[in-house]
């Protein structure tokens, strides 16, 4: 990489699950049929909500968009990883890396933005039984669907920045199976406090935003 993006690193290599390529073969039919089932599940989910009217309700809409979030970031993970179980030496290119942390981060993130709506959905439905319709309005759902993808988007800003302004000009040996924020700092051949310690707390700000009401 050039100077300007303050590394050396062009590559990094996932440590993967196992090195025996007969177990790999046998994780890989396993964790394709998981994805598959993932894929199915979700897809048939979304369908049967946007199909069926009497679902058209915001409970549903929020499951509606759990399924996506769920398609989002296991899609960013899963083909990657089952084609590395086929390769003998699985390599990722750093922007190639890059991508595969933003969608990760950016669904993961908003699926607990939306959790926290399910809750607040669920509290008024509760506690507010006869003003439900109001306070849940379609216009009102549609708005906490865009913040929370609005919010996965910001926080994945902050994420990204943080964990890619870091210099990697040593060891480029992934130890998992994608690119994560843990590993990726461990790599890191500069001072990583300032970085750990913003991710901590933009963690513990997430964790009391999605705190139950």
């Amino acid at each position: 990489m050039s100077e300007g993006n303050h590394t050396t690193v062009t590559e990094f290599i996932f440590v993967g699950f196992t090195d025996d390529p007969r177990l790999e073969v046998i994780l890989f039919v396993v964790f394709l049929l998981i994805y598959l089932a993932n894929l199915v599940g979700n897809v048939g989910m979304i369908l049967l909500i946007l199909l069926d009217e009497q679902l058209h309700t915001p409970m549903y809409f929020f499951i509606c968009q759990l399924s996506v979030m769920d398609l989002g970031y296991s899609t960013a993970i899963a083909p990657r990883m089952l084609a590395d179980f086929l390769c003998q030496r699985k390599v990722i290119s750093f922007s190639s890396c890059v991508i595969q942390f933003v969608f990760f981060v950016i669904f993961v993130d908003a699926e607990c933005y939306t959790l926290a709506a399910m809750a607040y959905d669920r509290y008024a439905a509760i506690c507010r039984p006869l003003h439900y319709s109001s306070v849940m309005s379609n216009k009102v759902c549609v708005v906490l669907g865009i913040s929370c993808y609005f919010a996965g988007l910001m926080s994945m800003v902050a994420h990204t920045s943080l964990t890619f302004s870091l210099d990697f000009c040593g060891p480029n040996v992934i130890n998992h199976f994608f690119c994560e924020i843990p590993p990726l700092i461990a790599l890191s051949c500069s001072d990583t406090s300032i970085s750990e310690i913003l991710l901590l707390l933009l963690l513990l700000l997430l964790l009391l935003e999605t705190a139950p009401l």
